[in-house]
């Protein structure tokens, strides 16, 4: 999967040669090319995106998060019994790098110190055998009982501390297991929960009904982190004066707890069985349940409780996922919360194939024959809401079949698009299908969330297990900026119905100063680039007040040195949306949305260029340590290792063109005339 092209076998095999911009074509060219930074810039990072394409067509760049999950890595492997020591000490050089000067740890990059992932890090150094008494140790502790004490960590890392005999599993949450038997009717059930909650909330109903604590020696522990002794606590969740809603799911929950002991046990026994089956049935792709990590290292929990052999298929399934998404180094490893090829492919052909790369370039006709290899004809939980819906999406991952999803799906296709896809007429059908698909996952107030259709249950956010705040998938700008521009794509305008119950939506989304909330990318400015992309091709009139809005914010956020930032901050503060460090990513992200709607000649986009041609490496890519990728807001962040390298190369490819009066790719699309995918007969129970 990890296999490389290399770049001078590239241009001594001749296969760059069909790029416009290609500066070995002619002397010629290659003086030109030598005055113009703009097309130097772009044909570095031409070279060195499709230097790192694999083999069999597709990217794959890493995925970071914090560092929660290569702890949670090592607690699974003392929860196995089976700890590799060196790469133990690999993955603890990680986090003591990622330490901050006073203790802790972040959620991201510069970012404030977490709590929770202060704790679960100082756990995994303990248990790597750092010495309490240790220098940077001492920061932790003095740190953690600054800020409340360890018993003040979110329920994730509750349920971590309880399974190591850390705290008393009296502090978690009520999650009986019992509620495998609630109807879909009832005010919470498992299709009214996100795809990613219902994969960590199945194995974790186990993990609660089982209670299991591992035995740790004292001197592992972490008793020093907590203000009061850990064995006294009792209810960690208290109620909040004015918290009508959330008083009365504590209630619930404090019930839940004292009738725990009641229940019969062959109710307990049936409730477990249904949770099993349903998470084997979860298990049987190569990816894993869910395809990230969480739910996976509580599937392989859950497995062991419930008596599964070393063998058992499923229990080796799991562990051989997990282990596709440790990266070791020399000296440091960490484990990756998922990993991204899909979303990686689409968004570096798309850049590839604006920035001239023809449809018969070996590189593209490869990544479209990936891609395709992709796309997924069976059911997934989707299903369920969306009964006689065609499957024909795309997942994130190289497999997660059960859980395709609308922005892998709409950037895929609009990738497709500009590789020449629809020109094959053999590829038509594939692509009405996952079209087809998209639309049937519209929700009734014309927005698309990422996986479901209608999951917008806001108020199971009260309960106090969702104390994370990202328990359902309601719609959102982003997603429904990016199936707008596709449909204006394929040739259809503001009168096509669902564009036109999508612009209604994205009018009301649109906050008092212009920009859209972001909530798969950080943050406003990635909101606000998706939104204007989509009008710019839909042809909306860039002089309407709303667009102006939107395109006014952008110049007024951008930095003095020419670039854009926004710190993960934002989704904390609203205040300081468009605040923060210059990145290359989000510099990008504000070109190609300006330029979308008609701003190549304003003095933001000369000066945006200008950052991005100064700051690129000898390499022709950008260095970007900052975290520009979101997970769950306020909770939990992501640096794609990919975004500083094609986005960049997009926004340069994007303004060469319209520099020089030619269209972007999406145009010269348009301007061919709608087209003519087949019909596209949306069956779906949200109509």
């Amino acid at each position: 999967m990890n296999e490389r092209f290399d770049v001078t076998a590239h241009l001594i095999a001749g296969q760059r040669a069909e790029f416009r911009y290609d500066p070995f074509q002619s002397s010629a060219h290659a003086s030109e090319l030598s005055s113009d930074p703009v097309q130097l810039a772009l044909t570095r990072s031409t070279q060195a995106v499709l230097g790192v394409q694999a083999a069999d067509g597709h990217w794959r760049y890493d995925l970071e998060a914090d560092v929660t999950i290569p702890s949670e890595y090592l607690f699974l492997h003392y929860f196995l019994g089976d700890v590799d020591a060196a790469r133990e000490q690999r993955i603890a050089k990680y986090l003591r790098r990622r330490q901050h000067e006073n203790g802790s740890w972040p959620l991201y990059e510069d970012g404030p110190g977490d709590l929770s992932a202060t704790v679960k890090a100082y756990f995994a150094l303990k248990l790597a055998g750092d010495l309490p008494d240790a220098p940077h140790m001492l920061q932790t502790r003095n740190w953690v009982r600054a800020n409340g004490g360890a018993e003040h960590v979110n329920v994730f890392t509750r349920v971590t501390l309880a399974m190591f005999g850390q705290m008393p599993w009296r502090t978690v949450p009520a999650m009986p297991v019992e509620m495998m038997y609630l109807p879909k009717w009832w005010f919470f059930n498992l299709t009214k929960v996100s795809y990613w909650s219902r994969c960590v909330i199945v194995p974790l109903l186990i993990i609660f009904a089982k209670k299991p604590v591992v035995t740790l020696r004292p001197a592992q522990g972490i008793h020093e982190l907590f203000i009061a002794p850990p064995e006294t606590l009792q209810h960690l969740d208290k109620f909040k004066p004015g918290k009508l809603l959330a008083n009365g799911f504590l209630l619930v929950d404090r019930l839940l707890k004292a009738l725990d002991p009641l229940m019969p046990k062959f109710f307990r026994e049936g409730a477990l069985l249904r949770a099993e089956h349903w998470m084997r049935d979860h298990t049987q792709g190569k990816g894993g349940i869910g395809a990230i990590y969480p739910a996976m290292a509580n599937a392989a929990v859950a497995l062991k409780l419930v008596g599964a052999r070393d063998d058992d298929p499923d229990l080796c399934r799991t562990l051989q996922a997990i282990e596709d998404l440790v990266l070791d180094e020399d000296d440091e490893t960490y484990c990756q919360p998922c990993v991204s090829p899909i979303w990686d492919t689409c968004l570096a052909l798309s850049a590839l194939t604006e920035s001239g790369a023809p449809p018969s370039h070996p590189a593209v006709r490869q990544a479209v024959d990936w891609l395709f290899d992709q796309q997924i004809f069976v059911p997934g939980d989707w299903c369920d809401q969306a009964k006689g819906l065609v499957p024909g999406g795309w997942a994130f991952q190289y497999e997660n079949d059960k859980y395709p999803d609308v922005d892998d799906t709409g950037m895929v296709l609009m990738a497709l698009l500009r590789a020449g896809a629809q020109d094959n007429p053999h590829k038509l059908k594939r692509l009405n299908q996952g079209v087809n698909w998209l639309l049937g996952l519209q929700n009734k107030d014309g927005s698309w969330g990422a996986f479901d259709i209608g999951n917008n249950y806001e108020y199971l956010n009260n309960i106090p297990f969702a104390d994370h705040g990202a328990l359902v998938d309601p719609g959102t700008a982003d997603l429904t900026a990016r199936c707008i521009e596709l449909l204006a794509m394929l040739g259809h305008d503001r009168t096509f119905p669902p564009i036109a119950r999508a612009l209604e939506f994205l009018e009301r989304e649109q906050e008092e100063c212009g920009a859209w909330y972001g909530r798969w990318g950080v943050n406003y400015i990635y909101g606000t680039w998706s939104v204007l992309s989509a009008l710019g091709v839909l042809g909306e009139d860039a002089a309407k007040p709303f667009v102006r809005k939107a395109v006014e914010w952008l110049h007024s956020v951008q930095k003095e040195d020419g670039g854009w930032g926004e710190s993960c901050n934002s989704y904390d503060d609203p205040m300081l949306k468009g605040h923060g460090e210059s990145t290359a990513s989000q510099t990008a992200w504000a070109l190609i949305g300006l330029l979308a709607v008609g701003e190549v000649d304003s003095p933001s986009v000369r000066r945006g260029i200008e950052y991005l041609t100064r700051t690129q490496n000898a390499g022709g890519e950008w260095d970007e340590q900052l975290y520009t990728g979101t997970g769950f807001p306020r909770v939990f962040y992501l640096r794609y290792h990919g975004y500083s390298k094609y986005f960049p190369l997009w926004a340069l490819a994007s303004y060469s063109r319209l520099r020089r009066g030619l269209p972007t790719r999406q145009h010269e699309i348009i301007a061919r005339g709608p087209i003519d995918i087949g019909a596209l007969p949306v069956m779906s129970s949200s109509r």
